[in-house]
């Protein structure tokens, strides 16, 4: 069957569960005799979402984009019925797949129904004590945020509501990674004490660890640059607090080439500055954050051209 084919079964799945939902006489007709019937629409707007997803054409575009748009919508809508009908039957499991499903359907063609879909999800799970899966849905809505709507501050509220749920779990390593997301987008909307704060206290958390301790001198090395950019003594005395709480840092390249940019810093020159990070990001690759980062501090040495070449 072609994806027009899918298309119109689809939509013939819809109009038969519409038609069933109609007469069972009510969504609480069980006692009626009306309840399989909102049983059966239930799986029919669960097959025919299905339906409208393959039918979905990911090479096309122009018109056969639009073609697809519409099967994507169509699916969410379809999931999000199937939803509310659980959710009247007070199948609440059932209730919150279908609106994860939904959100995921969305999330191709309108992030924020997605959303919306996925809080619905969230609601449920959170009442039933499902916290964990709470906190994985909470995580997509902040990746829709980050990706499709760029509204950072809200992608950071989600995080952090991901991170206050799984340390509620215990899911150490998930909240961490969590929070390590909030403390880079704070830093980038130069809220640097909560950005200290969130790698300081990741980095305690991993330092002690066997498997995560390697892992620690990079937040510390992150917790240092926000340092850096507020002041200058600031950074000194974090760095001397961190060696003294995991050696291995002093030994480490990005704690190396912190005192050399302290030092270049204090005679303001930006040679050596720029040399500095030239000789780290030669073998240790910088990425776009650090790289932004470490902008802002050559940009507080007079004369500075704006750049690090």
């Amino acid at each position: 069957m072609d994806n027009s084919g899918k298309e119109k079964e689809a939509m013939q799945l819809m109009a038969e569960a519409d038609k069933k939902v109609k007469s069972s006489g009510s969504f609480l007709g069980g006692m009626f005799g009306g309840n399989h019937k909102v049983e059966d629409a239930c799986e029919m707007y669960a097959r025919a979402a299905n339906m409208f997803k393959m039918a979905k054409n990911w090479s096309g575009i122009n018109a056969v984009g639009l073609l697809m748009c519409f099967a994507v919508v169509a699916a969410g809508s379809a999931f999000c019925q199937a939803a509310r009908l659980h959710m009247q039957m007070q199948n609440k499991l059932d209730s919150a797949t279908s609106f994860v499903d939904a959100g995921n359907a969305y999330k191709k063609a309108d992030p924020q129904e997605a959303i919306n879909c996925l809080n619905a999800a969230i609601d449920i799970y959170t009442d039933m004590g499902r916290f964990t899966i709470a906190a994985k849905h909470h995580m997509t809505i902040a990746e829709i945020y980050e990706s499709e709507l760029v509204d950072i501050e809200k992608a950071i509220a989600h995080y952090e509501q991901a991170a206050d749920y799984y340390k509620g779990e215990e899911s150490n390593s998930s909240a961490n990674k969590c929070l390590l997301k909030v403390g880079s987008y704070s830093a980038q909307l130069e809220q640097y004490p909560k950005a200290i704060e969130i790698f300081e206290q990741v980095a305690t958390s991993t330092m002690d660890n066997p498997l995560l301790k390697y892992n620690a001198k990079e937040y510390f090395w992150k917790a240092a640059l926000c340092h850096f950019i507020v002041d200058e003594l600031n950074a000194k005395l974090a760095i001397e607090k961190y060696e003294g709480m995991f050696p291995a840092f002093s030994d480490s390249r990005e704690c190396k080439l912190l005192k050399k940019l302290l030092e270049a810093h204090e005679e303001q020159n930006n040679e050596a500055f720029t040399e500095a990070v030239k000789e780290f990001d030669s073998i240790s690759r910088l990425d776009q954050w650090q790289t932004t980062m470490l902008l802002r501090i050559k940009k507080t040495i007079q004369g500075d051209a704006g750049d690090l070449k």
